[in-house]
Order: structure tokens, then sequence, then C-alpha cells
């Protein structure tokens, strides 16, 4: 018998009426950028994480890559990651001219270790990015500790994680400066095409990746920074 890895045939089947209903809502409505149903989407999110602002952007590619433009991550900086990983997570980090450092995994969870951070640490370092896989979160309390004493942003890659806890129930991507979500269809939360979303805890760093998503301007053709179009 030849098993599908992934059969989204089945997991939408039981939701095609009620997609097709919220489909007609967003075409009779005409708002095909934004608007109420993405508020709505974030409020949603923002509720299950316990987190006060979720944006929601294009793909999680692109939520990773604005969370570290949020963070001012510039050329020659670098941010540690693990290696374990689909390319957008270097990837992000390499767009922005900075330079990825690998640290390697822990053997028994395949997330980040770590024990081995320190060493990678220099001078240029702005930003640790550990990623949460196969239900578990990374080991965070010893990753935030040394962000907090050295100063360096936490990044989580929760693109494979949304609903993953830690340590009595803090949710993944809710315990560094910013969490990043992918909605790609074959995620545990998938969407009907690409999709992501940025949370924080942070007002200021939330006020600039809404402002980010739409090229910087957080009124319509006043533009504070230069962002992306990452609606």
């Amino acid at each position: 018998m030849k098993i599908p890895l992934l059969d989204l045939s089945a997991q939408h089947g039981p939701l095609h009426n009620d997609m097709i209903k919220a489909l007609d809502q967003v075409l009779r409505s005409q708002t095909f950028i934004l608007g109420p149903e993405v508020e709505k989407f974030e409020g949603a999110i923002s509720a299950y994480c316990k987190i006060p602002y979720a944006i929601g952007v294009s793909s999680g590619t692109d939520a990773l890559l604005v969370a570290l433009m949020a963070l001012d991550v510039g050329s020659g900086e670098e941010i540690i990651t693990s290696p374990y990983s689909f390319f957008a997570t270097a990837g992000a980090i390499a767009r922005l001219n900075a330079k990825p450092v690998f640290v390697d995994i822990d053997p028994v969870t395949y997330n980040l270790d770590p024990g081995k951070l320190t060493k990678a640490i220099t001078s240029k370092t702005k930003a640790i990015v550990p990623i949460h896989l196969f239900g578990q979160c990374a080991d965070m309390s010893p990753i935030l500790d040394l962000g907090k004493r050295r100063n360096i942003a936490v990044v989580e890659d929760a693109a494979q994680a949304i609903g993953a806890e830690y340590d009595g129930g803090q949710r993944a991507g809710t315990m560094g400066q910013l969490g990043c979500f992918s909605f790609f269809p074959s995620k545990n939360l998938g969407a009907l095409g690409d999709g992501g979303m940025v949370i924080t805890r942070d007002a200021a760093l939330a006020e600039k990746v809404r402002a980010m998503r739409v090229h910087g301007a957080k009124r319509k053709y006043y533009h504070t920074w230069v962002g992306g179009n990452f609606r």
C-alpha cells in the first residue's frame, strides 16, 4: 500500500463547506489584502499563544526576515542558529548580509544545544535563533538567560511548533523577543497557500513589524523604515 507522507485531502474534506463559506465571504467583501479576516486570525493566534501582539505576514520565511529587520540586523553581524532546519532560517539571515553561525544540535532532541552557545558568541553576535522541532521546544531557559546576560536578542523559529509548550506551559514563540510561525500547507496549522505570523510582547517591536510588512509605513505613503511587501 502506498501511504503518502502528507494527505491534505483527508484533512480538508470535513472542512470543505466551512472553507467555501469563508472564501465566499472574502470574495463578497473584496478585501483581498489584510482586512478584518486577517485581524480576526491575528486575534485568535494572540489569544491562543497568550501574547499581546500577533502580526500576520506573507510566509514563515518573511516572518523570520521581518523579525530580524525589526531588530536592525545588518551587514557583517552574526546570528547564531541551528544547522538542522529548513533553508529559510539561514536564508533570512543571509538576505540581510548577516552571517549565520551554526551551533550543533543535541543528538536526543535535535534542537540547538545550549551548552555549545557560549563559545559561538563574539562581539558581532546580534541574535540567537533557536528552532523548535518535532513537537518539542528547544531548551529555552539557558538560551534566554545567556541572551539576557549578554544583551543578545532571541528570535524563536517556531515554524513547525505552534502549540508546543515548554517548562509548565509557555507556548512556542512566546519566550524570546520575537516568535515566528509558518502556515505552509504541510505545517501543523496550514493555510490554503503561504502565510506566516510574528508574535511578541514588545509593543515597540510589534509596531515596527506591522509597519515593516507594508514597506515600513505606519500610514499610507509615509515610510518610516525601508520594509517590504510582507502582507
